[in-house]
């Protein structure tokens, strides 16, 4: 009972820094490379440092994002 109750907060939250961690990825990135044009400076990129931290926190975020969602399916 508790969990139904506190669970649309959670996915709020994780919803909101799911979509900020993403925002925060395409810095890097030009207008032409992210609509899926020619971009010709998009060379292969090594994450070092923070950008791989952000990476894997993207990840690791978006996977408790989708169990979230598959708790609130089945928690009636």
């Amino acid at each position: 009972m508790i969990l139904q109750g506190i669970l649309p907060y959670i996915q709020i939250v994780l919803s909101v820094v799911l979509i900020v961690s993403v925002l925060f990825q395409q810095t890097g990135a030009s207008l032409g490379g992210a609509l899926g044009g020619d971009n010709f400076s998009a060379t292969y990129n090594t994450r070092r440092g923070l950008e791989k931290y952000l990476f894997y926190t993207t990840i690791a975020i978006s996977i408790l994002f989708a169990l979230s969602a598959f708790i609130a399916l089945t928690v009636k």
